[in-house]
């Protein structure tokens, strides 16, 4: 039934809406906004919450991991950002073709899909141990001689960012795929008439009708990366040292370890905002939010 024939038989096409609005009022509006009333609170996650004022809030100005924790969130999500649209622009072209193979090989860049984060963080956690894992073996390669990639205060954030890099290209590679084959095969058709390789119809056509995929994935790993805590969690728990608190675990250690749930609710109003502004940042340079057409000509 289309919204046309639900407003002629008197039911607007409005109420189609009404669930979707509910279901994101209950478990998105309102959790955040008690966030952001439990950040004005003192409480410690058990009894009672009691009313702070802003003192959680002026204690954004002296805290010392916190500075260093944006830094460690901003760089990780700049380098996943990049690693992934790199590989995955290219990858999710190429599973779009008809080369042979190419059924049995998308099945295999799909896999690490099907694994939950954490099962991810546990794999990676036993490669990477340097007296039994894959890493003892492979690190003396690649100049780690101990091969202790996660006990390294320069790699730890480095190998986090492979390991997140390896789980989530087969998401976005997804995207460029499915965004791929809609591309009009006519535009391929002019572009090899008017003498164009494959190199200069890849970015002189694909390219330019997948600009509306790059942003939305890019949006994705942008927000994305300001939740990730649980991968390095298992791996390295912020560490070695707070080589790898990033500000999502500092907000879990803040309220989990150090029961300071009214700060950790700061934290996480922060992380809010930093992901909703970079989102709109992205949405607002790329013009993404007009919409219109790539399919030029047709």
């Amino acid at each position: 039934m289309t919204a046309a024939s639900a407003r002629a038989g008197g039911r607007p096409g409005a109420l189609w809406a009404v669930p979707a609005l509910l279901y994101f009022a209950l478990f998105a509006v309102v959790p955040m906004a008690l966030v952001v009333v439990l950040s004005f609170c003192s409480w410690s996650g058990l009894g009672s919450p009691s009313w702070a004022g802003t003192a959680n809030w002026a204690r954004l100005t002296h805290d010392p991991q916190l500075g260093q924790s944006l830094r460690l969130s901003l760089l990780l999500t700049a380098v996943t950002w990049a690693t992934q649209t790199l590989i995955c622009l290219p990858l999710g072209v190429w599973c779009a073709g008809h080369q042979r193979g190419r059924a049995v090989l998308s099945t295999l860049f799909f896999l690490p899909l099907l694994m939950s984060t954490a099962a991810v963080a546990l794999l990676f956690a036993a490669l990477l141990d340097p007296n039994f894992g894959l890493a003892h073996t492979v690190g003396p390669w690649l100049g780690v001689g101990d091969g202790n990639f996660i006990g390294s205060p320069r790699l730890a954030l480095w190998t986090i960012m492979a390991v997140i890099t390896w789980q989530f290209v087969p998401f976005h590679t997804l995207l460029y795929q499915a965004a791929a084959r809609q591309v009009p095969a006519q535009l391929y058709e002019a572009a090899t008439i008017d003498g164009a390789g494959r190199w200069r119809q890849f970015f002189s056509v694909t390219l330019p009708q997948l600009r509306d995929t790059v942003v939305t994935s890019s949006v994705l790993i942008l927000v994305g990366s300001l939740t990730y805590f649980d991968i390095v969690l298992i791996l390295t728990n912020g560490g070695p040292g707070t080589a790898t608190r990033i500000l999502p675990l500092h907000m879990y250690l803040t309220g989990f370890s150090s029961f300071d749930m009214g700060y950790a609710s700061v934290l996480a109003v922060l992380l809010l905002v930093t992901g909703t502004t970079l989102s709109l940042v992205v949405v607002r340079v790329t013009g993404f939010r007009r919409m219109t057409s790539r399919r030029e000509g047709l």
